[in-house]
């Protein structure tokens, strides 16, 4: 259950009333025990360490090394992503490798069954490439079936939401222009792992039990994930020879035995035999595109994000917004900051949910939408003392989600920025055959409304929330970082900048500190923000400050474990790697 700050003093004093209602005498005890718990909380409870120097919450010191850095949110898939790294590889190699024991690792964040997209460095030709390894959907599933079938939205679960797998074809398209080892060797590791098992993670066994109740109905699924009849528990062995099958066909026949051999057919057959639309010529038919990132320059760092149909360039825009404010003078916990940063954002998703959608469809206005002028504009719209209701889109010429992010580094410099997901939960349920992996659900993330940009409609993209982030300072690397977990990125991406720049932390410290996270926005699927939505604070910020958001206007609610996971690289002066990695995750940072 979630309880709004104003709530509480309520609750906490009908229950010392005996459920009677609420005295003013049990109301003011009420008060001072929720003053004194938050406070406590605040103190006591924000990941406090015993370091004798840094920031309080840091868990650790940022890792070092010179020769080659990994930062994944599994530590066998860092360690894979190293041993790479140390037989010649790259760090496109490693960052395959890695991701494709995730695949196995993690099926609760992604997958071979979902979507990719990366932002590479290349040391050889100092500059950013941008890959869109995100797929379609079904070129047999028209637009009018929703509305002939009484369905207001795309289901999250089941054979509709299912687009096209892009990760694969992501992968080679990857080591083709980067790669240096050839591909046997990046999926040994996870075929290996599959084969043999791996121990479970603490958290991804957690989402794994959770996931079991909604999609253990659909085929498939228990076969591949609930071995024995149940799913993992934290520290028990896990094997899926299944998928190691898969990966050794890929291995075997490279890209077009996933989208134009066996592998393609048995999807074809699947969804055929459970109604679904996706077929063997939408995975004949799929490529990737390699697209131009976009970036915009704060206080003299130039961040970079890929253009829609993800949700990057809505970090720009925040970060454009709050260049006009001195926050290093407001500070990292005064209400006034947390104001001002949640005021942004709510202006950048209405441009969200209104403008970011496939290209292919739609010009989308990115070049507009990230422009300093419109910042200026919409920045005039924020009242400093009073939370907005309702923002409008302006003009212009999800926190469900899943995911998993990793960065690496080589010798040579070069940098990589992946993210990979299955969307919401470990997917759409669906898992085909003997193949071993899900479906992803991407195609819950249409609009059903008729003209809007992001439209269903047959072959198309849908909106993303996954992105990856890269910084550059003077036209060289600084730093390659993520964020998992839905609507909650563009906001991490925006304040991991902030807390670095304006308030100089370090790249773990930044990942650490206590974030600010403003749910309910208007969405690319239809919903609208008619009443300010929300904010979660994670323990760190002060009772002081969250009676001012209260005041100002802002509904307060208590909640654990939707703050995103972190990864990142930051490259010095000297050229030495410092890695970080997400104390709310299971990952590690690791180098050489």
């Amino acid at each position: 259950m979630k309880l709004t700050l104003t709530d509480l003093p309520g609750r906490i004093g009908y229950f010392f009333n005996g459920a009677k209602g609420v005295a003013p005498g049990g109301r003011t005890l009420a008060v001072a025990i929720l003053t004194l718990s938050t406070t406590l909380c605040a103190v006591m409870g924000a990941r406090a360490y015993d370091r004798v120097n840094g920031e309080g919450f840091a868990s650790r010191s940022p890792v070092l090394a010179t020769r080659g850095m990994a930062a994944t949110s599994q530590p066998l898939a860092t360690q894979v992503a190293l041993d790479i790294l140390k037989q010649g590889g790259s760090a496109v190699d490693a960052a395959i490798a890695a991701n494709a024991v995730q695949g196995l690792m993690e099926p609760t964040g992604n997958g071979i069954g979902g979507d990719l997209f990366a932002i590479v460095w290349s040391a050889k030709d100092k500059r950013l490439y941008g890959l869109n390894a995100s797929g379609r959907s079904p070129k047999s599933l028209p637009f009018s079936y929703f509305a002939d079938n009484n369905l207001g939205k795309i289901p999250a679960h089941g054979p509709l939401p299912v687009s096209v797998p892009g990760a694969v074809d992501g992968w080679f398209e990857l080591h083709e222009k980067f790669g240096a080892l050839p591909m046997k060797d990046l999926l040994a590791p996870a075929i290996h792992y599959a084969n043999e098992g791996f121990p479970v993670t603490q958290l991804v066994a957690y989402y794994w039990n959770r996931s079991v109740p909604v999609l253990e109905k659909y085929p498939g699924f228990r076969a591949t994930y609930m071995p024995g009849g149940r799913a993992p528990r934290e520290g028990e062995i896990f094997s899926n020879p299944r998928l190691g099958t898969t990966l050794q066909k890929i291995v075997d026949g490279g890209r077009d035995a996933f989208y134009k051999g066996d592998i393609a057919r048995e999807i074809d057959r699947y969804m055929k035999a459970n109604g679904g639309f996706l077929s063997y010529d939408d995975l004949a038919s799929h490529t990737s595109d390699w697209v131009e990132p976009v970036s915009t320059s704060y206080r003299g760092y130039d961040v970079w994000e890929l253009p829609p149909n993800g949700q990057g360039i809505a970090a720009l825009q925040i970060l454009n917004i709050l260049e006009g404010y001195d926050l290093a003078t407001l500070g990292r916990q005064s209400a006034e900051y947390v104001h001002l940063f949640t005021e942004a954002k709510k202006l950048a998703f209405e441009d969200r949910a209104k403008y970011y959608a496939d290209p292919a469809f739609n010009e989308s206005p990115v070049e507009a939408l990230i422009s300093k002028s419109y910042a200026d504009k919409r920045r005039k719209l924020i009242n400093p003392e009073r939370a907005a209701k309702r923002y409008d889109a302006g003009t212009v010429a999800l926190r469900h989600g899943d995911t998993i992010y990793l960065t690496t580094a080589d010798k040579d410099g070069n940098m990589v920025s992946l993210i990979q997901s299955n969307y919401r939960g470990m997917g759409s349920g669906m898992t085909p055959g003997e193949l071993g992996f899900m479906l992803q659900d991407r195609g819950e993330m249409f609009s059903l409304k008729e003209g809007h940009f992001n439209q269903y409609q047959p072959g198309k993209r849908p909106f993303h929330t996954i992105i990856p982030a890269f910084v550059t300072k003077d036209g060289e690397p600084w730093m390659s970082f993520g964020v998992m977990g839905g609507a909650t990125q563009p906001q991490m991406h925006a304040q991991v900048i902030i807390n670095m720049v304006d308030f100089g932390m370090n790249v773990q410290e930044a990942g650490d500190a206590p974030r600010i996270l403003h749910s309910g926005s208007s969405q690319p699927t239809d919903e609208l923000m008619e009443d300010g939505g929300y904010l979660s604070l994670e323990d760190g910020f002060p009772m002081e400050t969250r009676r001012r958001l209260v005041q100002m206007g802002h509904q307060i609610r208590f909640e654990s474990g939707p703050y995103g996971g972190y990864q990142a690289i930051l490259r010095d002066e000297n050229g030495v790697y410092q890695g970080a990695s997400e104390s709310r995750k299971d990952g590690q940072a690791a180098g050489y």
